[in-house]
């Protein structure tokens, strides 16, 4: 049996890679299932995300991580690439596709602090780090008393920053936002990134949605190829694709294309599938950078074997109008692309 080999962009990153790899060897797995001899190799890609110490949002925000890997991909590089779906731009890039979209992890965001602490028993004046307008707005709209400030670097680096945690050397390189010498109470991070590194032992608490709405697509990874990739290819990345999780991606992200969101816009989504009631659900909110101010709106599509990607997008624009009638456009700056200024 001829061997067919398949070469996968990756960022460097102790995330991306452990993300790639799982879908690496799944696609190894799904070809023997077909009766294929498949391997996968890795190609490490460095993007402008990982190497610079700028805030996020300063360095374009959402698409940073992904511009990179996407070149690569049209120019022949890799055959495949596989991203965190939030990273993604909800504008599709001609010439590529989304040829699948895996299981979700869990998509919750969670903290990680000094002590074993909870949102609700950090004490008044903690300071909790994160490099997201959409985490810091909700923590101060659920703790006004507490200050929250800029974060950059990996996961295990931000973790680092946190009082009583030393990663040492799995703490990594990348750069921080905050000095060598400063320590946090607190970070939030998104549960999903913590376990795909083993490093969710250290989540003091899950904050639920109704608390902390995770981003569109939080969780969820995507599979991206180019319009025209090789047939086996197809064949095997069907094989990965989660019905329910590519639903539930495509409305949350039907909401930030529809409201015209920025990456420093302050938008939550979060849509999962009810077996009760046969139907996709969708919650989004819309805030206020400093917390008091939010829009919601909520949303759901009844299932059937027909209802694809296309339905799904149309309950996400649903939610969004009702989200701008309802005055989101008045709470912030929707098109916002830089962060503004945080208490420190």
């Amino acid at each position: 049996m001829t061997t067919r080999t398949f070469v996968l962009g990756t960022r460097g990153s102790r995330l991306a890679l452990a993300q790639s790899t799982t879908v690496a060897r799944a696609i190894e797995e799904a070809g023997a299932r077909l009766g294929e001899d498949v391997r996968v190799d890795l190609e490490v890609v460095r993007t402008h995300g990982d190497v610079s110490a700028a805030p996020l949002a300063a360095l374009g925000g959402v698409g940073v991580f992904a511009a990179q890997l996407r070149l690569a991909l049209l120019g022949g590089e890799c055959d495949l690439a596989v991203h965190s779906f939030k990273d993604l731009p909800t504008a599709p890039t001609p010439g590529l596709r989304i040829a699948a979209v895996p299981q979700r992890e869990d998509p919750r965001d969670a903290l990680c602090a000094a002590d074993g602490a909870t949102l609700s028993s950090l004490p008044a004046g903690a300071l909790v780090g994160t490099g997201s307008p959409r985490r810091a707005a909700q923590v101060l709209a659920a703790r006004p008393d507490l200050r929250v400030c800029d974060l950059r670097g990996n996961v295990p680096t931000r973790l680092s920053r946190v009082r009583g945690i030393d990663l040492g050397a799995d703490a990594g390189t990348a750069p921080s936002a905050l000095g060598t010498g400063d320590r946090l109470d607190a970070v939030v991070l998104a549960l999903a990134g913590l376990r795909r590194i083993g490093l969710d032992a250290h989540a003091t608490d899950v904050l639920d949605p109704a608390i902390m709405m995770p981003a569109p697509s939080q969780g969820a990874l995507a599979i991206e190829t180019r319009d025209e990739e090789d047939p086996l290819l197809r064949a095997l990345l069907d094989v990965l694709n989660h019905r329910p999780t590519a639903l539930a991606a495509s409305a949350e992200r039907a909401v930030l294309s529809t409201l015209g969101a920025g990456c420093a816009a302050p938008v939550g989504a979060f849509a999962r599938v009810d077996e009760a009631s046969s139907a996709l659900l969708l919650d989004a909110r819309v805030m206020s950078v400093d917390g008091r101010e939010r829009v919601e709106a909520s949303g759901a599509l009844a299932l059937t074997d027909s209802v694809g990607r296309g339905e799904a997008a149309r309950l996400g624009e649903d939610v969004a109008r009702q989200l701008l009638d309802g005055g989101a456009a008045e709470v912030t700056d929707l098109g916002a692309t830089k962060a503004p200024r945080q208490s420190s």
